[in-house]
């Protein structure tokens, strides 16, 4: 028979068994509330120095919105990213910002996702054949347009009026979908000028700026020097370019017009002394900001489409989806208007580009 001592026992031990559940599942839903979002930001390489800023900026931002930042890099390497994408699957994450080695095949990595229940914001490179959520990019077909036509007045103030002469274009990674924009637009410029006449078009494994200094060094071989102009999809392949004209002594934007893209900061040196005649500054702060803003939105609110939480974007098709997309600024770079563009919005100080 149970007295009353051990009836009074068990009905407090009840009782603070209910009242420990009741904390728990108090605190439980407390700590969910609370649980920040965590989102991964998956660059393609960090070889550009440019890179370091957008990683900057977008985990600034992220931080700013509450959310947790998980970074990684692939070193233009294809298969590392696609171990890089699986990991991060593994280990939960809300939202992943994705900018591809291979624009091409990394459509199969988004639908991976999908089907984890997380949504991917394609980041600055445009995957093909992808179910992106989200794309933030800037106008790469605007990049290449802007340095064919900085081309086109180059060659009327140095030959007579006449835009004529030999080109080369200096493309990134084959296949890139980046690539392929940027030099669309060069060539739209090329075919509306008769005059000029394309003499190679070449693309470079991994964006290298030593492959791009070897095919600038085999072209004047192979044309007694007589290259009127270098565009290049990027900065860092610009510098390889320079690098070949320099053993030259053409190292001289009288001489010879070259065009990179991403403004590095080695290169707007270059446009500073002259050397290099153009750069264009694809602005990286709205890139990664709104990248950040859009990766948050999205992992704040998983049941709303991205159409109800951003705007200001266009439909861009990626051969999969009409993608939801923001684009961002870009901005020619000439020697004349470092001091107005790059300078006055404190992306370097004057220090940095005229100090010896």
């Amino acid at each position: 028979m149970r007295t009353k001592s051990a009836s009074r026992s068990v009905t407090i031990m009840w009782r603070i068994l209910a009242i420990i559940f009741v904390l728990a599942v108090t605190f439980g839903a407390a700590f969910a509330l609370e649980a920040k979002p965590k989102i991964a930001f998956l660059l393609k390489t960090m070889q550009e120095e440019r890179y370091a800023t957008d990683r900057e900026l977008f985990t600034k931002r992220a931080l700013e919105l509450g959310a947790d930042v998980v970074f990684d890099s692939a070193n233009n390497d294809e298969e590392l990213q696609l171990s890089q994408f699986e990991q991060i699957l593994d280990g939960g994450i809300d939202v992943i910002v994705f900018q591809p080695v291979n624009t091409g095949t990394a459509g199969a990595l988004v639908a991976m996702a999908n089907q984890r229940g997380v949504r991917v914001v394609g980041y600055d490179s445009m995957l093909t054949n992808g179910p992106l959520d989200a794309m933030v990019m800037q106008d790469s077909w605007a990049v290449g347009k802007l340095q064919g036509e900085a081309m086109v007045e180059w060659l009327k103030a140095h030959k007579g009026g006449k835009v004529e002469g030999n080109v080369a274009l200096i493309m990134g990674q084959p296949g890139d979908s980046n690539a392929q924009a940027l030099s669309s637009g060069v060539l739209q410029v090329i075919a509306q000028n008769p005059g000029l006449r394309l003499v190679a078009q070449r693309s470079h494994d991994g964006w290298s700026p030593d492959a791009a200094r070897e095919t600038a060094e085999s072209l004047l071989v192979k044309y007694d020097n007589k290259i009127d102009a270098f565009i290049c999809n990027n900065s860092g392949m610009a510098f390889g370019v320079m690098g070949a004209l320099q053993a030259e002594k053409l190292d001289d934007g009288s001489k010879v017009f070259v065009a990179g893209a991403d403004a590095d900061l080695r290169n707007v040196r270059l446009v500073a002394t002259g050397k290099q005649t153009l750069d264009v500054w694809k602005k990286i702060a709205p890139l990664a900001e709104n990248a950040a803003d859009v990766a948050v939105a999205l992992a704040k609110n998983k049941d709303k489409p991205v159409t109800e939480l951003v705007t200001g974007y266009v439909l861009r098709n990626n051969g999969a989806i009409d993608v939801p997309t923001i684009v961002t600024p870009v901005v020619a770079i000439t020697k004349k208007s470092i001091d107005s563009t790059l300078i006055s919005e404190g992306l370097y100080t004057r220090e940095q580009v005229y100090s010896e």
